[in-house]
This record gives C-alpha cells, structure tokens and sequence, in this order.
C-alpha cells in the first residue's frame, strides 16, 4: 500500500492509497461473491489473518465496507459493502474481463457474470450479452467457469 504522504494531486494515486495492497481487491471480490465473515474470507484467500484484520479495519473505515454483528459472545461480525464499495463493481468487472483476456488459462474464464434475469454472461463493460442490459452489482452473480476446473476447482459452485 502506498504511503497516505504520497504528494501527487491525481485521483488515481489517492484511489491506490485505498485499493492499491493486493489482498484488499481480494477481500472486495470476495464480499461481492458472498462471502461476508472474517473466517470465510481468510480460508479463501489463505491471507494472514493480521493482515486480514487490518485490511478489512482500512475498508471499514474508508466506508467501503459495513461491519454487522452476527453473534455477541464473542462478538462476531459480518462484512457488507456500502454504496461506495457497490461502486467498485464496474472496476472489477473490468479487472476480472483484462485478466480473463490477457491472462487466463487456456480452458477459459475461471469465473463467470451472469445476468440474474436471464442468465446471460456479462461483459468487460457490464452489459448483459444476452438481453443488452446494463448491469450493476445487485443484477449479477458469479460462478465458476471451465477455467476454474484448470486451476484446482469444480467447474460449478457447490
């Protein structure tokens, strides 16, 4: 993560003192793709549970991420992502659409943008490609694709 003294006056820089420490992408495309407790984020990511801490603590206070209580003894909490981290959806989305073209496996995606009233695949752009709607995070959901199946996963969720 770059130091918050970074002298650029440049949107981009101050997007990176947030966004820019790889586990903290991780943890978003995480609580988009469900998973909203501590325990389910660091078994996925196999990331320091420290780090995690520390992490998902900055998204909180960014307000990228609300903390709910699940369970008072001990005090357990659940991850949700606020408006402003819903506004990261179109970013991973083009993330996750570079990748799948310049780095996937030859097998394919590992993970695929469905339109939830169709079914259709989303693109780079958050458009569905079967009905040309424009999505946002709360029309989509995610599933493994045949890439998964290359990388050591089921080619469909559980």
């Amino acid at each position: 993560m770059l130091k918050r003294e970074y002298d650029q006056v440049c949107s981009i820089a101050r997007t990176l003192e947030v966004l820019g420490e790889r586990w903290t992408l991780l943890v978003i495309r995480d609580v988009f793709n469900g998973r909203r407790r501590f325990d389910q984020i660091q078994e996925n990511l196999g990331v320091a549970r420290n780090v995690l801490s520390t992490r998902l603590a900055l998204l909180v206070d960014e307000g990228i991420l609300e903390k709910r209580p699940y369970q008072q003894r001990p005090a357990r909490y659940e991850y949700f992502l606020t408006e402003k981290g819903l506004d990261l959806w179109p970013v991973m989305i083009s993330l996750l659409d570079w990748g799948d073209h310049h780095l996937s496996v030859d097998a394919g995606p590992p993970m695929l943008i469905r339109h939830k009233r169709c079914g259709g695949r989303v693109d780079g752009r958050g458009y569905c490609e079967r009905c040309g709607e424009r999505l946002g995070a709360r029309d989509a959901y995610t599933e493994h694709g045949p890439g998964a199946a290359a990388e050591g996963r089921p080619a469909v969720e559980a």
